[in-house]
């Protein structure tokens, strides 16, 4: 599996290139496909960041990362 830093998830934000990725607990996941996530934005939430601790305030589990490809892990 590929290792990416926060600046490198920082770029796949969907303005700086095509891919949309967020990242929860250590893995990267593309959301590209998402029409939730076409802008880079879904609700408050931005792409290209580490989703970890916004997870608890949204309206769903963590189940929602098992529709996405997994394309890394986050590392500092």
């Amino acid at each position: 599996m590929k290792s990416y830093t926060k600046a490198q998830l920082a770029l796949r934000n969907g303005q700086d290139k095509p891919e949309v990725w967020v990242a929860y607990k250590g893995e990267i996941y593309d959301v590209s496909d998402s029409r939730l996530w076409k802008t880079g934005k879904h609700y408050e939430h931005w792409a290209g960041q580490d989703l970890t601790d916004e997870l608890p305030d949204a309206p769903h589990t963590d189940k929602v990362f098992e529709r996405f490809e997994l394309v890394g892990v986050l590392v500092d």
